[in-house]
Order: C-alpha cells, then sequence, then structure tokens
C-alpha cells in the first residue's frame, strides 16, 4: 500500500457534500462525490487520518479490486485470485458485508457466502490452513460492493461505523447519530466563532459534536480501536505521528456552549457524557424548558437542536411546534436557529417561514434541516413570514 491510493468514505444521504469538503481541507486528492459516498486519493497516513478526523464519515473503505460479474463463478474466481495473505493472517478472524444493486444476485447473503469460500479456498491452497469467520467482532472486516455487472472488493479500515465515537456512555430514548448531528452543525455554518444553544439537548449529542468542531479536536480521539490496526501492513508509528500533528491543531475557543433539557435524567447523562468526552470545561448544562427562556448573551447565537417528531416520544406535535415558534420570535432575536424534523404537518405550525429546508434521514425517517434567522431588533413582521400554512 506505498504511495497514494483510491479510497472511499461512506456517509449519510444528504451529507457528501460536506464530507467532500472536509476530506478537501485535510488535503485529499481527486475527490468526487457518489450518492451516500465520496471517493478520493491519499496515502496509509491519510488512511488514519481519514478515520480519526473526518466528523461525517460514517467508514473508511480501502478497496483492492474491481472486476465484472456475470456468473457465480466470476465472483468466485476474482476473490480468489486476491493476495489475501498480504494483508491478514490465516490466525486473524474476518466478515464479508455486501451491499448490492445486481442483475446477477438476489441475495447479499450469498455473495458473502460465495466470497467468504473462495478467500477460505485461497489461504487453504496456499498455506494448508483457513481463518476463522467472526461475523461480531472480526479481526478484518471485507466489504463486497456490487452495482449491476460491476463487483468491488474493499478493506474496512474503521471497523465499527465511525459513529461511534467513544465519548457517548449513556443515551435517552432517540439518540441522534452522532455523524449526523456533526452534519447537522456543518451544514449549518457552525464554526466556532459565536455562542451555541441545544435547547433540547438530551444526552448531549449535539453539545459534543459543536465542542469538538469550536476546537477542532479530531472526532474520533477517544476511540479505542480501528480496522487497520489489525492490517498486516499497520504502521504503528505512522499513526501515532498523525494522531500527535491532528492533536496539536487543536485551537482555543472564546465563546459558550450551553445546553438545556427539562428532564433531569437527561442533564445527567449528557454531564456524563460531556464529561467523559473531555468537553466539560466548554459546555454548560442547565434543566429548563426551552419554552420559558429569552437569549441570554448579547451577541450572535447560533442554535442548533433535534426536537421530538411525535415517532417515538409521545407529544402533542401541533401544539409543540407553535411553541417552538413562540420562543424563537419573542426571545431569540439575533439567533440563527436550525433544527432537524421528520413531522412537516407540525413543521407549519411554527409560523416562521424557514430560509433553508435541507433533506437528511434520521435513521428511516425523511427529514429536513431548516433554518430560521431570527433578526436582532426592529424589523418589520413580514420579514418573518409569520403564515401558519
Amino acid at each position: 500500500m506505498a504511495g497514494n491510493f483510491r479510497m472511499t468514505a461512506k456517509t449519510f444521504f444528504g451529507l457528501e457534500a460536506v464530507l467532500a469538503q472536509e476530506l478537501r481541507n485535510l488535503g485529499a486528492g481527486r475527490v468526487e462525490e457518489g450518492p451516500r459516498i465520496v471517493s478520493f486519493d491519499g496515502d496509509l497516513g491519510f488512511l488514519y487520518k481519514a478515520n480519526l478526523c473526518l466528523r461525517t464519515a460514517l467508514r473508511i473503505l480501502r478497496p483492492v479490486k474491481t472486476f465484472q460479474v456475470r456468473t457465480v463463478n466470476d465472483l468466485y474466481d476474482n476473490v480468489f485470485h486476491l493476495d489475501w495473505l498480504n494483508y491478514f493472517g490465516n490466525d486473524q478472524t474476518f466478515a464479508i458485508d455486501t451491499t448490492m444493486n445486481s442483475r446477477v444476485f438476489k441475495n447479499s447473503m450469498f455473495v458473502s457466502q460465495k466470497a467468504k469460500d473462495a478467500l477460505v479456498d485461497k489461504f487453504r491452497h496456499v498455506s494448508g490452513q483457513r481463518p476463522n469467520v467472526d461475523s461480531q467482532n472480526p479481526d478484518i472486516r471485507i466489504n463486497i460492493h456490487l452495482f449491476k455487472n460491476t463487483c468491488t472488493v474493499s478493506l474496512d479500515s474503521s471497523g465499527s461505523s465511525l459513529h461511534q465515537r467513544g465519548y457517548r456512555i449513556s443515551t435517552n430514548i432517540a439518540p441522534i447519530n452522532e455523524v449526523l448531528a456533526a452534519g447537522m452543525l456543518l451544514l449549518s455554518g457552525w464554526d466556532g466563532q459565536s455562542h451555541f444553544l441545544d435547547p433540547m439537548c438530551g444526552s448531549g449529542t449535539i453539545l459534543i459534536e459543536a465542542a469538538m468542531i469550536a476546537c477542532n479536536i479530531p472526532v474520533n480521539i477517544n476511540r479505542k480501536h480501528f480496522a487497520f490496526y489489525n492490517w498486516k501492513d499497520f504502521d504503528e508509528e505512522l499513526y501515532e505521528k498523525i494522531r500527535s500533528s491532528s492533536l496539536k491543531k487543536i485551537r482555543p475557543f472564546e465563546h459558550k456552549i450551553f445546553g438545556f433539557d427539562k428532564a433531569p435524567s437527561a442533564v445527567r447523562k449528557a454531564q456524563e457524557n460531556i464529561e467523559h468526552a473531555n468537553l466539560a470545561e466548554f459546555i454548560e448544562l442547565a434543566r429548563k424548558d426551552f419554552f420559558r427562556t429569552v437569549k441570554s448573551v448579547d451577541s450572535l447565537l447560533h442554535m442548533v437542536f433535534n426536537p421530538p417528531y411525535g415517532e417515538r416520544l409521545t407529544i402533542d406535535a401541533d401544539v409543540f411546534y407553535e411553541k417552538i415558534g413562540d420562543t424563537l420570535k419573542q426571545g431569540y432575536s439575533g439567533t440563527n436557529a436550525w433544527f432537524l424534523t421528520s413531522n412537516m404537518e407540525a413543521l407549519k405550525q411554527v409560523g416562521l417561514k424557514p430560509s433553508r429546508r435541507i433533506k437528511l434521514f434520521n435513521a428511516k425517517l425523511e427529514s429536513r434541516l431548516v433554518h430560521y434567522e431570527m433578526y436582532e431588533g426592529t424589523r418589520k413582521k413580514k420579514e418573518y413570514h409569520e403564515t401558519k400554512t
């Protein structure tokens, strides 16, 4: 794996452009966006840096072979002829994940099984021994992507999804995915140059991601393991250099990050997570009902939150969203307010016209990240577009 090679970063729908910009900022070459993926060039050190620093990537794949498949034998032969012993040994465990949209195969488990047979047969042919499968916690994770007749076999350098940052030890009923939270923040333009508020903070994920962006902290610095640790060519000295270099780029943060929640259990869990992430000095928590608050800072406030949609938490959504709008209008002038929702009917009750609506998915729920500009001082009411349509 000497020199530059092609890699693929997976992400959520709607975050491709954000991830592409992250990669450019890190120094990736030939960055190209696709549906839920971004491809790029880099060397082994960059692969380590991508896993450590990318906020909106779910996993980083290192393709090792792309070929055409028209029969089962095409799949078997191409997987068999890969030099698997260059990547891992027969004393290590492995698992194969398949994603597909194929005219040749109908079942992803069948593809994974055939690829497994070819890999095991190759090990037996070369060494007389074979590695074992471990679907839960493998040393080596292999990804197969089939689109029509094109098959790409990749090594998964991340292992468990990169949303598993390592800081969240307590959760509530409906915690937001860390990658989605970071994506919302970056889409909102959050850069740490103002005060920040999450008025419905739950277990604190958005607050933690906001603090890490503001301070330029490598987002996966708390993770205990990446799959590339188990690769034959893992360069521990190079990895430590990359890690150390990334830590040196942490910057000071001159503003305040606030979090509210009216549930004592949520505030307690958020505090535990914030402390576990070593970010308590940057984030202030309080047990408060957002609907009974007003803006507490004189300068610009950046607000990002994930209110309940009425899906997993029972609320009167129309009344709840009307209160969001009333609270923003009456108490939060001079605020850039962003929130995510899948409840499009209740959204109409906010009584404000969003300046932006960005399509995202929260798990399987099609959602919108909406932006309301709450201007400082007095402006004509028509600029608020207070329509309850």
